[in-house]
């Protein structure tokens, strides 16, 4: 039985519908339409943890996110954004 593999997704809608729209663009609307940001679009790193590895010459779908500095009392002093690279299921495939 497969399990279920559910990132850590906690992005916002705003950046669901900018890889939404980049799976749209590859690979048409019924991709589109099953796109799960916690479940079938994922880092390299998280893919390989789960048993997968990613198709050769595949190229990354790109997206963001906000990373926030805390200093020690936990009062953010500084936020900046961060690109990340993601996978989407058909590019990927199971280890052995």
């Amino acid at each position: 039985m497969e399990r279920t593999i559910v990132s850590s997704w906690r992005g916002s809608a705003t950046t669901a519908e900018q890889v939404r729209e980049q799976i749209l663009e590859r690979w048409g609307q019924e991709e589109a339409s099953n796109y799960d940001p916690r479940s079938n679009c994922l880092t390299f790193s998280q893919w390989r943890e789960n048993g997968y590895k990613v198709k050769y010459g595949e190229k990354a779908i790109k997206s963001f996110t906000i990373i926030e500095q805390r200093d020690k009392t936990g009062d953010v002093v500084r936020r900046y954004v961060k690109t990340i690279s993601l996978f989407y299921v058909r590019q990927v495939e199971k280890i052995g």
